[in-house]
């Protein structure tokens, strides 16, 4: 039965809009965690982000879409199914309906520099282990972050991330990987319309989410 088991990282954020770090990113951890897949998590909205600089979700979905194409990436919008935009809800939800599948959070730096701020962050730590990306210009803020103080004591060696079904929980693992700068803030400051691009035509017949097969629209 073990063996049967997928390994699925999980990889949540608004994806306002997705690009070529969050695909670099997923690529980078799949090979380092020895992952079957990902699922990208598309939030219907982030309690931590202005709700007014957010494109609407079917769009955001869209560019996701886009960005993982040809990847073993899922692009799922099933936290608005949930009804809550908050991770701990998620993961429960997703422990619950796929017990034979094990589930590790995917974030990067900037995100575990904030995590003390998520709701049950602590509870979240003890549901499943966690990577964190290197992102140019946050790994100093998140080995400093009040997270931090409590997660330190159960970070575990890059060497050994692979491995990562055995550990015990909490558990946090620090993913090396080559720079990118790319950013959705840089990208949306220069083309604050990139939402009705033709492109990101997510209300097309048969667009369907990526984990529950539902239509989006």
């Amino acid at each position: 039965m073990a063996a049967a088991m997928k390994r699925i990282g999980l990889f949540g954020g608004s994806f306002n809009p997705a690009h070529r770090g969050h695909r670099r990113m997923s690529i980078h951890a799949a090979r380092r965690l020895d992952l079957d897949e990902i699922w990208w998590l598309v939030s219907p909205g982030n309690p931590l982000k202005d709700p007014t600089h957010m494109a609407p979700l079917g769009a955001r979905f869209a560019s996701a879409r886009r960005a993982a194409r040809r990847l073993p990436i899922r692009v799922t919008a099933l936290e608005r199914q949930l009804g809550s935009p908050y991770t701990i809800d998620t993961l429960r939800s997703l422990r619950r309906r796929f017990p034979r599948a094990r589930f590790i959070w995917l974030m990067g730096a900037d995100n575990l520099a904030q995590f003390h701020r998520w709701r049950d962050w602590r509870k979240i730590a003890a549901l499943v282990p966690i990577a964190v990306m290197a992102r140019p210009g946050y790994d100093g803020p998140a080995h400093a972050a009040r997270a931090m103080g409590w997660l330190r004591r159960f970070v575990r060696p890059a060497g050994q991330a692979a491995q990562w079904t055995r550990w015990r929980l909490p558990a946090l693992v620090h993913l090396k990987l080559p720079p990118d700068p790319t950013s959705s803030t840089a990208l949306r400051a220069s083309d604050p319309h990139w939402h009705l691009s033709p492109h990101l035509s997510f209300n097309r017949k048969g667009s369907r989410d990526g984990v529950t097969r539902r239509p989006l629209a």
